[in-house]
């Protein structure tokens, strides 16, 4: 099984920026995505990493690219983040203009997948990482992740609603003795030394 698994969010681009859902719609960096990510390689090469997956999708590719690991990484359709459907491209105060009290952790999407959909993707992803030796990395979007880890633990996808996630930030899942935990969660890349 794996030692650890460490989660890298892509960098920024303009609608995580501006809070708008981007799934599936292949957003490039941002200048300050595309810096980030350097800085997540800075912060990822002292760790010892026997296997990189990413999503699929240009933000998380080129963020794993740019981080130093794009030659060894093995894209994984499992890790594109959710399907908003009909909610593409906007923020959450503008679906609940439309649908008071709108989550994407509570409420249907339209045209998009299920929240059990999702589940079943990162359930695949967890059930591949406990056949790996060694550490892990991954290289992909803020939803689809908050759901693994919650699955990583035992808990529901929707308990993923309890764990905020920047860009360009670490995690890391791992294991006290026998229990799947959260080792350390949303921690800003900042290399050693730096403030």
């Amino acid at each position: 099984m794996a030692r650890s698994v460490t989660l890298a969010r892509h960098g920024e681009t303009e609608w995580s920026r501006d809070g708008k859902h981007t799934g599936r719609t292949d957003i490039p960096l941002t200048d300050r995505g595309r810096e980030q990510a350097r800085t997540l390689g800075r912060v990822l090469a002292e760790q010892s990493i026997d296997m990189v997956l990413t999503s699929p999708l240009e933000r998380a590719r080129d963020t794993c690219h740019l981080a130093g690991y794009g030659d060894s990484a093995v894209e994984r359709a499992e890790l594109r983040e959710w399907d908003y459907g009909e909610f593409e491209g906007r923020t959450t105060l503008e679906i609940r203009e439309e649908v008071p009290g709108w989550s994407i952790w509570t409420h249907p999407v339209q045209q998009g997948e299920t929240l059990e959909q999702v589940g079943r993707r990162v359930d695949s992803i967890v059930e591949e990482l406990e056949g790996v030796e060694g550490n892990v990395l991954l290289f992909a979007h803020g939803h689809v992740l908050r759901a693994l880890a919650a699955r990583w633990c035992g808990l529901r996808p929707m308990d993923g609603r309890l764990l905020a996630l920047s860009t360009a930030t670490v995690s890391e899942l791992g294991w006290e003795r026998e229990t799947k935990v959260v080792r350390a969660w949303n921690v800003p890349a900042t290399p050693a030394g730096d403030d």
